[in-house]
């Protein structure tokens, strides 16, 4: 009998699958381009159709909104059925959805049904399909392999607004969606079709009474721990402000004086710094206990907030705002997702994710548009800055609050 994931070794789990965390990684950016990519659309699209920056946002808020709704069903769909098949899907249709909010023509209800069609076209790639795959295949190397994947968002929040702009300074705004989709298909597709299968998807090899068994908690038991119910705030809490933050953090430096392709390039650190953070948060999830890691970690755009806020104007005080946001971006879901395993196993993992995307789904439809309203209420960022900084500091005193988890390296701890 083949040696599980759990009885292996770290090095040993990464020669049996060296290429899956990072074709699962191409496959999660792809899930988050219509939310990391949409910030440099943003000023065009409002100054094209003479539109608030709040009508411009809706869509985002529609779409993960529907991205939450059936968060619970597509996580028990990929327990059932493995994750490759929605990865494959999804990817093609995520990007053609993407590549047509370009057809956009200023008409309120046109704008609206292309949001309602990316929303449904992004189900099949949420969070859950990548990270359900690379948690089939790691156990003791979970952390590193959960931050490798969960790079793909970092990938995203560094390459996706600098190619924006760039494509929207020669091309238009309405050109610069439909090549900026091909482009990253061209990218992602070949990838995951070469490289990305879970335990769950040997079905042509394995019988399903020999896929491998999963131990944990089941729905229910899951669903009524308060130890769930914590992690549901700290995920709302967080990704409320967080994406809010990185979606509007280009025009957040415009507003303080930053030419466009300028403030682009500050907006790129978030990403580089945080592919540092989530490969250093994966291995230190790996070392020391996760709850305290994250609540560490999740207070770090808190100082970004301050920086903007005091010193805001100078490029300096935004760069290193850029580089604090960014370290916590690179840790939130891998947070979240190494604690769902650590204190529910992996036999519902997929369900019990599910409703933990949910939440962060309400965080990201939300947060961007509060940030909006709030913009258009005031006629700056300051008091969103400022309420970032209160629901930073609640979602990490939420996760130190946690106990010790129940299971680690695919194990229920006594």
């Amino acid at each position: 009998m083949a040696e599980t994931g759990a009885a292996m070794t770290a090095g040993a789990e990464w020669r049996r699958a060296p290429i899956l965390p990072i074709a699962a990684g191409l496959g999660y950016a792809t899930s988050v381009i219509h939310i990391y990519g949409l910030g440099p659309y943003i000023e065009p699209i409002s100054q094209s159709v003479g539109w608030s920056r709040t009508q411009t946002t809706i869509g985002l808020t529609l779409a993960t909104l529907v991205q939450a709704l059936f968060s619970v069903p597509i996580g028990l769909m990929v327990d059932r059925l493995g994750p490759r098949l929605f990865g494959l899907v999804g990817v093609v249709l995520t990007c053609g959805a993407f590549a047509m909010l370009g057809t956009a023509t200023g008409d309120k209800t046109q704008w609206l049904m292309l949001w309602s069609l990316l929303a449904l076209a992004t189900l099949p790639v949420q969070a859950t399909v990548w990270t359900s795959a690379v948690a089939t295949r790691f156990a003791a190397s979970r952390g590193l392999a959960f931050a490798v994947t969960l790079c793909g968002a970092s990938l995203a929040a560094a390459l996706f607004p600098l190619l924006g702009s760039w494509l929207i300074a020669r091309h238009g705004w309405q050109a610069a969606a439909p090549i900026q989709a091909a482009i990253w298909v061209a990218i992602a597709f070949p990838m995951i079709f070469l490289f990305f299968r879970g335990a769950h998807d040997r079905r042509a090899k394995v019988a399903l009474a020999e896929r491998p068994a999963l131990e944990g908690a089941t729905l229910g038991e899951g669903v009524r721990s308060s130890i769930y119910h914590r992690l549901l705030l700290a995920s709302l809490l967080f990704t409320f402000t967080i994406i809010a933050l990185v979606v509007h953090f280009v025009p957040i430096l415009t507003d303080r004086g930053a030419e466009r392709m300028e403030a682009a390039g500050i907006a790129a650190l978030v990403g580089i710094f945080s592919v540092i953070g989530r490969l250093a948060t994966g291995l230190l999830l790996d070392r020391f206990r996760g709850s305290m890691v994250g609540a560490v970690v999740f207070l770090l755009p808190a100082i970004g907030c301050l920086l903007l806020l005091m010193g805001g104007d100078s490029w300096g005080a935004q760069a290193a705002a850029a580089a604090m946001v960014g370290l916590t971006l690179g840790a939130e879901v891998d947070v979240i997702v190494y604690l769902t395993t650590q204190h529910f196993g992996l036999k519902t993992f997929g369900g019990l994710y599910g409703g933990l995307l949910m939440a962060l789904s309400v965080g990201t439809a939300t947060g961007p548009l509060g940030a909006s309203a709030l913009y258009d209420a005031t006629g700056g960022y300051g008091p969103f800055l400022w309420l970032t900084i209160a629901l930073m500091v609640a979602s990490s005193l939420t996760l130190a609050s946690l106990p010790r988890p129940a299971y680690a390296n695919g194990k229920p701890q006594s």
